[in-house]
């Protein structure tokens, strides 16, 4: 996984007060998931070149609007998650008495279009699972999200260490920061062997190359392969690769979201009948209120009840 790294206080900050690149730093240093921690670092990489060496309590509105101009045409996702990094580091800086005023006070959050039946159809997941022209690494990696409706970032965080081969589970730190297992089925139990190839330890998912070994790019090494020397494979990298491979199957041509799988997996097992404590065990998700999303039956459902009730059907089901 990409981590980009920055250079600790020195000596030399700005009058005023420890700079900007020095507090984005120290703030970066304390956020423990490293996927969350990658994709701060890309908003606030922008930040620092756009702030210069000047120190972090001149940070006003406007240095925020011009970070988040590069996302004014963007999905309100998208845009939303910049943001998100912008606040979260606001109020770091805060708490650390580097910032007095807010300067992500004049920026909202973008409601996000509201989308029909996010779940994709089985027969469309089924042709991506199987098809050979995807690589076995995203082959497993959209198979595992789907068996185990975990979130993208639980299981790219994974290690070796983290599996149980045995009996299909793994280990994952959950959102909240609980110690929680996922379980998956078959496809995935015979894939896994596969990808491993005899490694015993570090990261599941591996980047196609090698990792840099210093210079900004730099990861940590808890995320490149004792083995193979490769780093962590991102979730930007992974959400690019499954857009485009979907995107000839997706109706729309614009290809799915990682995320969709989890939604897919929950939404496919109401389908079928499971009760919300049944869905709640799988998704892990605290409150069963927060499964009304996963679990709106859609497309799939539609499309069933109508050829089952077609007056022109010549044999009915019973």
């Amino acid at each position: 996984m990409t981590v980009l790294s920055f250079p600790p206080p020195s000596a030399n900050a700005p009058a005023g007060g420890q700079s900007v690149e020095a507090a984005v730093g120290r703030f970066l240093d304390q956020v423990q998931a490293a996927t969350t921690r990658a994709g701060y670092a890309t908003t606030l990489t922008r930040l620092t070149a756009l702030a210069g060496p000047r120190p972090t309590t001149s940070l006003d509105p406007e240095d925020y609007a011009a970070v988040m101009e590069q996302w004014n045409t963007a999905a309100a996702a998208t845009w939303n998650r910049h943001l998100s990094a912008l606040v979260s580091f606001t109020a770091w800086a805060q708490r650390q008495e580097l910032l007095a005023a807010n300067p992500a006070r004049r920026l909202q959050r973008r409601k996000p279009a509201r989308r029909g039946d996010r779940a994709i159809p089985r027969a469309r997941l089924e042709d991506l699972f199987t098809d050979s022209s995807h690589a076995l690494r995203e082959r497993l990696l959209w198979r595992m999200l789907y068996e185990t409706a975990a979130r993208a970032e639980e299981i790219l965080t994974l290690n070796i260490e983290d599996l149980d081969l045995e009996f299909r589970r793994a280990r994952v730190t959950s959102k909240g920061g609980a110690i929680e297992y996922v379980h998956w089925a078959t496809g995935t139990a015979r894939l896994l062997p596969r990808l491993l190839k005899g490694r015993i330890t570090g990261p599941l998912f591996l980047a196609d190359r090698r990792a840099p070994a210093s210079g900004p790019r730099a990861p940590a090494a808890a995320d490149i392969c004792p083995a193979t020397g490769r780093g962590r494979l991102s979730y930007p990298r992974a959400e690019y690769l499954f857009k485009h491979a979907s995107a000839k199957l997706d109706p729309h041509q614009k290809g799915w979201t990682l995320h969709q799988l989890r939604h897919s997996a929950l939404q496919h097992l109401a389908e079928a009948g499971r009760s919300a404590p049944e869905l709640q065990a799988k998704s892990r998700h605290q409150h069963l209120a927060s499964l009304g999303r996963y679990v709106r039956l859609g497309e799939e459902t539609s499309a069933r009840l109508t050829i089952e009730a077609d007056p022109a059907a010549r044999r009915k089901s019973r």
